[in-house]
């Protein structure tokens, strides 16, 4: 019996033919190729159009010549002419062989050929008789020779519907072998462009403020910047152990303090946790500090800023996300923590004790790590009763000071600090700070993340000495962010996994 990998990738060519059959067929051609005096892998080829570009600029009138390049996806191969598809990165388009026009040697290397290689052509523009924009091979070149068959849906009329078999569908095949997938399904590449859109867009947004683009350690003595358990490695010639930066904050803080208005960084980060969904342990976020400013501020900002990807990315304030529609247009409800678990469960959790806060999680049926402390509770109780409920896009703000060791305190509510979470289709999409600039207040909260460590909580933040001695130069007041580049991908793009926005996510060995 084959394997699904086997049974995905026999093309249309050759049914009945096992993987290794057609692997065999393949390299015995490179082999008659060779012979012949063919590279298989020549070095270059001077490509002059692309496929999209033939197809929207073609009129009968002015017929063009062309040199295009791309991968053989389809091919009719007879007599003494031939009809292939090529594919390159923005399409596709037919190529017309004639033996009396490419000469005898140029066909009979296209005799040797297979869905999959890659061929240079060049000639002119025509259109067939069906009608369809086509190039006339004047010229035309093996690229690259490929030894291991794509595999290629099929289509068949069932009850007058077209119905598409053995596609390349196996979402944990697409993921493993992303670079056939892209072949395949071209369509994932649009996924991708976006994400690349979108970035774009936030880093000129942010530098046409005249905020700096910086770089941070990756590699860190000690991690900081959120509740995470961290990669750790080892540097031989310091004999010291390293950790893969959870966070970038406090890097970025630095750089505040040293006189920057304005720092932000796209960081690679890395946290020891599950996967699923929505998590992989290595993403990408962009974190952004800007001096004399405030969450309420940073609020506007971010309101803006989604809504200006949204535009750019789907051409109008809305997405489609998790089947809701989802309005972008600002402004974006506010809820203070504590309102919005008593709005969905009726708990009021204000001035309540540890021991309250666990009663009230047992009444609603949670059960909880005795280990964890009063901010894990009410983060559990939000996780599980709240966030998944908050569609549209809301502000969720004022949270326990326990929850938030690097937000300043609320300058009216006791208890609480001013921070925000933007969640939108019930996931959290950014986290941002009035930042704690009292290096007494911040060594207290560290000190107390250490004991919270001691009680069995390894998420708990680690006193940062060289951060503690930063602050105590003096740090403006400051607003920081950090938005979840990933997540706001899926959110843009319609993604229901975080798979599906990463070129090569994380996968357990085959």
């Amino acid at each position: 019996m084959s394997t699904p990998e086997q049974k995905n990738q026999q093309n249309d060519q050759s049914p009945a033919l096992s993987l290794n059959d057609q692997m065999k067929r393949r390299f015995e051609e490179r082999t008659h190729l060779a012979e012949a005096g063919i590279n298989p892998y020549p070095y270059k080829f001077d490509v002059n159009a692309t496929s999209k570009a033939i197809i929207d600029s073609f009129t009968d009138e002015n017929p063009e010549n062309v040199s295009v390049a791309g991968r053989i996806m389809a091919i009719r191969k007879m007599g003494k002419a031939s009809f292939l598809h090529i594919q390159d990165s923005v399409g596709r388009i037919q190529i017309y062989l004639k033996k009396d026009e490419v000469g005898e040697a140029s066909y009979n290397t296209f005799k040797l050929l297979d869905i999959g290689d890659i061929v240079g052509v060049s000639g002119y523009t025509f259109r067939t008789k069906t009608g369809e924009i086509s190039v006339h091979a004047k010229e035309f070149e093996l690229l690259s020779k490929s030894l291991r068959p794509i595999p290629i849906a099929k289509e068949k009329e069932v009850d007058g519907q077209k119905v598409i078999y053995d596609a390349f569908s196996d979402r944990e095949l697409r993921y493993r072998q992303r670079y056939v997938d892209l072949i395949v399904n071209p369509e994932v590449r649009g996924t991708f462009i976006k994400r690349t859109k979108i970035v774009a867009l936030m880093r000129n947004y942010f530098a046409s403020n005249g905020w700096l683009e910086v770089e941070t350690p990756i590699l860190q003595p000690i991690y900081g910047g959120a509740a995470a358990r961290p990669f750790t490695t080892h540097h031989n010639a310091l004999d010291m152990q390293l950790y893969l930066r959870i966070a970038n904050e406090l890097y970025l803080k630095r750089l505040i303090v040293g006189g920057f208005d304005g720092v932000f960084e796209f960081a690679k980060d890395f946290r020891n946790e599950g996967i699923d969904r929505f998590h992989n342990p290595e993403f990408t976020q962009v974190e952004l500090y800007v001096a004399y400013k405030d969450y309420v501020w940073m609020m506007e900002l971010v309101e803006d800023l989604l809504h200006k990807a949204c535009v750019e990315v789907n051409g109008k304030d809305s997405t489609m996300f998790l089947g809701n529609e989802i309005n972008l247009k600002p402004p974006f409800r506010r809820l203070t923590i504590a309102d919005s678990i008593k709005e969905f469960t009726g708990m009021e959790i204000r001035g309540k004790s540890e021991a309250q806060l666990r009663d009230i999680a047992k009444d609603l049926g949670l059960e909880l790590d005795p280990k964890i402390s009063s901010g894990k509770i009410i983060d559990e109780i939000f996780g599980e009763f709240v966030e998944p409920k908050l569609i549209q896009p809301t502000f969720i703000t004022d949270y326990p000071e326990e929850m938030s060791p690097l937000a300043k305190k609320h300058r009216t509510e006791p208890g609480l600090v001013e921070r925000f979470e933007l969640i939108v289709g019930g996931k959290e999409v950014c986290n941002s700070f009035s930042e704690l600039n009292d290096p007494v207040i911040q060594r207290e909260r560290l000190e107390e993340q250490a004991r919270l460590r001691q009680r069995g909580d390894d998420e708990a933040m680690i006193v940062d000495e060289d951060f503690l001695r930063a602050l105590e130069y003096g740090m403006p007041p400051c607003a920081g962010l950090g938005i979840g580049i990933d997540r706001m991908v899926m959110l843009l793009t319609g993604e229901d996994s975080i798979r599906d926005v990463i070129f090569f996510p994380h996968m357990k060995p085959e």
